[in-house]
């Protein structure tokens, strides 16, 4: 192998958490939960472009969101471009992020959320297939109230397997 290329193991933890996300992202919920279901892909995504800013991205950001854009049966690009745009604010702010406490970190994350879910918004209602909902914000608070269990166990699973 040689020095200073990454260990396949790192992306196969990056790649094996995006999964999990995916497979929490589609549990089938009952309908007054799943208002308030938490965006487990892009909250997942935001910790590896804060943790690992130089290996994930926008790029990969596009990439997973393609693929939620097939799992959730969306218009094509439309979670692509909403990551996108997470994963670039994540990364411009990873060496602030880092320094804050926890509580900062899920009030940021949940703006960030909420930026991405306006966003969303704003594509579906500009199409015609969605208007102005007043639960749309939800899934950023139930996302801000997780993000603190979530950072510890990507942390403790980013330092178990030693990915840099």
């Amino acid at each position: 192998m040689v020095a200073g290329a990454p260990k396949p193991r790192s992306y196969g933890v990056v790649l094996a958490s995006l999964i999990v996300a995916f497979m929490l992202a589609a549990v089938p919920l009952p309908d007054w939960v799943n208002a308030w279901r938490p965006a487990w892909v892009a909250m997942v995504l935001i910790y590896w472009c804060i943790a690992l800013p130089e290996r994930v991205g926008v790029g990969t950001a596009w990439i997973v969101g393609l693929f939620l854009d097939g799992l959730t049966g969306s218009l094509l690009g439309l979670h692509a471009a909403g990551l996108a745009i997470v994963a670039y604010i994540a990364a411009s702010v990873h060496q602030r992020i880092r320094l804050f406490p926890l509580g900062q970190q899920a009030l940021l994350v949940g703006v960030i959320l909420a930026v991405y879910l306006s966003f969303t918004l704003w594509v579906r209602f500009v199409q015609g297939t969605s208007g102005p909902n007043p639960t749309m914000l939800l899934p950023a608070l139930s996302s801000m109230l997780l993000w603190p269990w979530l950072f510890i166990i990507l942390r403790d699973l980013r330092r178990k397997f030693r990915v840099t």
